[in-house]
């Protein structure tokens, strides 16, 4: 049997499987984006389908952590709404 690659989500901290969480992607030249294939260039972070989780990209620092930058408001609810739009069940 093939092992499922399990990630963490950077919100609640709950390990998943890699293929039921929202991948966000930092790349080199700086862009930030939703990720909905999983298998973009760069580095990534995961966060869960909970509402909770995915209202906290916007309200905290998490994403400035992950990617160590500073991350604008604007850009979070913009990542926020494509998560939203496209997020995994």
């Amino acid at each position: 049997m093939k092992k499922i690659p399990q990630r963490t989500c950077i919100v609640c901290k709950d390990k998943i499987d890699k293929r039921d969480l929202n991948r966000i992607v930092s790349t080199k030249e700086g862009d930030l984006f939703y990720d909905p294939t999983g298998k973009a260039n760069g580095r990534g972070a995961y966060i869960c389908s909970k509402d909770s989780c995915i209202d906290s990209i916007v309200s905290t620092n998490m994403l400035n952590k992950t990617f160590k930058r500073e991350v604008l408001k604007e850009v979070k609810e913009k990542l926020r709404e494509d998560v939203i739009n496209g997020k995994k069940q």
